[in-house]
C-alpha cells in the first residue's frame, strides 16, 4: 500500500485552520473550561499512580514537544504532587534519558518520599525553595554544570502573579536553546469567571499570560507558537507554548 503519511499530515492540518477559523467552536472551549474548572476537572488524572494535575489535552502536547525536542533535560517550576515530574521523567527515558529538575517553595514529606521512591525518581532532581531565588538558579547551574547537559525545555507553573511568572521568565529562559520551548502553564486564568479565580493573589490583568505578553516585547529570542494550542482547543496554556527562534 502507498504510503499516505503525507497526505494524512496536509489533512490534518487543514483541519486544524478550520477549526482556528471557527470562532464560536474557540469561544465555546472558553466556556466549557470555566464549567469545568469548578468540577476541579485537573485534579482528576495521574500519570503512572501520581496526581499530576493537569489537562490530558496538555499532556499529550507536552509529549509531542519532547519527543520533537529531544531535551536533555527539564525544568519545572512548580512540583505539587510530582505527578509531572514523572510524567517528563518517564519520557526522557523512552528517548535516551536525561535529568528532569523540579522546584517548589514547599515539597511536602510525603509528597517527597513519593516521588523519591518511584521508579522513575532516578531522571529527577527536587529543589525546595522559591523559584526566583539566586540560590535556587545557582543549584540548577550546578546541575546542568556537573551533568554537561545542554538542551533544555522548560516549563513555568507556580505561583501565577503577573510579576512573579515574568520574573521566572527573565530567569529561565536561559536555558532554552534555538528551536525548544518555554511552556507558560495556567495563562487561561485570563478567561476565567471570577468565580473560579476566587481570592488568589492573581486574576484578570494579573497572571501568566499578562506576563507573557510583556516578556515577549522585551526578548525578541521567543514567539508564541499557537500550533499546539490551535489543535488543542482544551487547553491551560493560549499564548503560553514560547518557542525560541534565536
Amino acid at each position: 500500500m502507498k504510503d499516505d503519511t503525507g497526505k494524512f499530515n496536509n489533512k490534518c492540518q487543514n483541519e486544524i485552520q478550520n477549526m482556528i477559523k471557527d470562532k464560536k467552536l474557540r469561544s465555546e472551549s472558553f466556556d466549557f473550561l470555566n464549567k469545568i474548572e469548578r468540577y476541579k476537572y485537573s485534579y482528576h488524572f495521574k500519570w503512572m499512580g501520581m496526581p499530576i494535575i493537569q489537562f490530558p489535552q496538555d499532556i499529550i502536547a507536552m509529549q509531542e514537544l519532547v519527543f520533537e525536542i529531544k531535551p536533555d533535560f527539564i525544568i519545572e517550576t512548580g512540583v505539587a504532587r510530582g505527578g509531572s515530574l514523572i510524567f517528563y521523567s518517564s519520557m526522557l527515558e523512552l528517548i535516551s534519558g536525561g535529568k528532569v529538575i523540579g522546584i517548589d517553595i514547599d515539597i511536602r514529606e510525603h509528597n517527597r518520599i513519593r516521588i523519591e521512591n518511584h521508579p522513575m525518581n532516578k531522571n529527577i532532581c527536587l529543589i525546595e525553595g522559591s523559584s526566583t531565588a539566586d540560590y535556587v538558579i545557582s543549584q540548577i547551574d550546578e546541575i546542568i554544570s556537573k551533568n554537561n547537559l545542554k538542551k533544555g525545555l522548560v516549563v513555568l507553573d507556580s505561583m501565577h502573579s503577573h510579576s512573579h511568572t515574568l520574573d521566572e521568565l527573565r530567569r529561565y529562559n536561559k536555558y532554552v536553546r534555538k528551536g525548544s520551548y518555554l511552556v507558560v502553564f495556567d495563562t487561561v486564568i485570563e478567561y476565567l469567571n471570577d468565580e473560579n479565580i476566587g481570592d488568589r493573589p492573581w486574576g484578570k490583568g494579573d497572571n501568566p499570560m499578562t506576563a507573557v505578553f510583556e516578556f515577549i516585547k522585551e526578548n525578541d529570542r521567543f514567539m508564541i507558537d499557537e500550533k499546539l494550542e490551535s489543535k488543542l482547543l482544551i487547553t491551560v496554556c493560549p499564548n503560553g507554548f514560547l518557542k525560541c527562534i534565536k
